[in-house]
């Protein structure tokens, strides 16, 4: 899946855990991006089987939510990591987001494993 793809996944993740329901006008505003951008990835994102438009409301598939939960871990594990070296949030929200599409499986992993065994100590 292309990155722009998982983007928009991540963001109808994100904005369906803080509001509930995801329009989509919100990832719109989310993503800084046109409406007619959205309907045509809304369009192409449901033929592929990872979202569902119910009239005006988005939703995740399961396959769907699997990819954008795994970008979110992801964004979320490398923002934290940035910002604790003291990088500004704002760079490291960008870092983060070029960084979460970028890596392997296994270098993420093994990434996530180092941090989570050198943080405990």
């Amino acid at each position: 899946m292309k990155q722009s793809g998982e983007d928009y996944l991540e963001s109808i993740l994100r904005i369906g855990r803080e509001r509930g329901n995801v329009r989509s006008i919100d990832v719109a505003r989310d993503l800084g991006v046109s409406k007619p951008s959205v309907s045509v990835a809304v369009h192409n994102l449901e033929e592929a089987g990872y979202l569902i438009m119910d009239g005006h409301e988005l939703s995740l598939t399961a396959a769907g939510r699997e990819i954008a939960e795994r970008v979110m871990e992801r964004h979320e594990l490398f923002y934290n990591f940035l910002t604790s070296l003291g990088v500004d949030a704002k760079v490291a929200e960008e870092d983060a987001c070029n960084m979460e599409h970028a890596l392997s499986i296994e270098s993420f992993e093994a990434i996530k494993g180092f941090l989570e065994a050198n943080l405990k100590k």
